[in-house]
């Protein structure tokens, strides 16, 4: 079971505390389960957009099955790249089965609740933790359309959480010409759905952007 890491040098002292004798430490300052695959999730919740658009662009640029790979930075530290292949040919319905991988990706520090210090989380999805997530989408009566997909897999932690953290969402929402004849996702009308799993914990997405 993937061990969790909150506040990593505040958990150090007091276990040192403890082995001395010097005091016993409570759980009071320690969040529920659910509550750290709440935070593991937050710390991607960015990312899942930034993943989106690099998977329209590959869509876009595409000259054969394989898109050309598309990388971003995160906010803070690393990059994230997408990868793999789109349905050819003329039809107004095409899908892509993509794979989302990151290198010490971060989108920086976020704020759980206002009287709580800032949360820092960075991910990975290195090639011995697994087959990279999966990305797959479809998309419906191209360029003015809609597209379903979903995103599953793990992501390695490092920062105030250890362990992984597995999504498992599905997205659905509008899709329109862009104005130079690609296309592109419509502002305001993806939905995001489904559940980040990390240790014992489980945290229900349900987002609109």
């Amino acid at each position: 079971m993937p061990t969790f890491l909150p506040r990593a040098a505040s958990a150090f002292a007091c276990s040192i505390l403890m082995a001395t004798g010097l005091m016993a430490c409570s759980n009071d300052d320690e969040v529920s389960s659910d509550e750290q695959a709440r935070r593991a999730y937050l710390g991607l919740d960015k990312s899942i957009d930034k993943a989106l658009q690099l998977g329209f662009a590959g869509f876009n640029a595409a000259t054969s099955a394989n898109i050309p790979p598309q990388s971003a930075n995160g906010d803070a530290s690393g990059t994230m790249q997408v990868t793999g292949q789109v349905d050819q040919g003329s039809s107004a319905n095409k899908g892509m089965r993509l794979n989302v991988a990151m290198t010490g990706y971060s989108d920086g520090e976020f704020t759980v609740a206002e009287d709580e210090e800032p949360v820092s989380i960075t991910y990975s999805t290195a090639a011995d933790a697994g087959t990279p997530p999966d990305l797959d989408l479809q998309l419906k009566n191209i360029p003015n359309g809609t597209f379903t997909g979903a995103l599953v897999g793990n992501f390695e932690m490092t920062g105030d959480l250890g362990g992984s953290v597995g999504l498992n969402l599905t997205l659905s929402g509008e899709i329109q010409d862009d104005g130079t004849g690609k296309v592109q996702r419509k502002a305001g009308t993806t939905h995001v759905v489904g559940t980040a799993t990390a240790g014992d914990g489980t945290y229900n997405v349900d987002v609109t952007r």
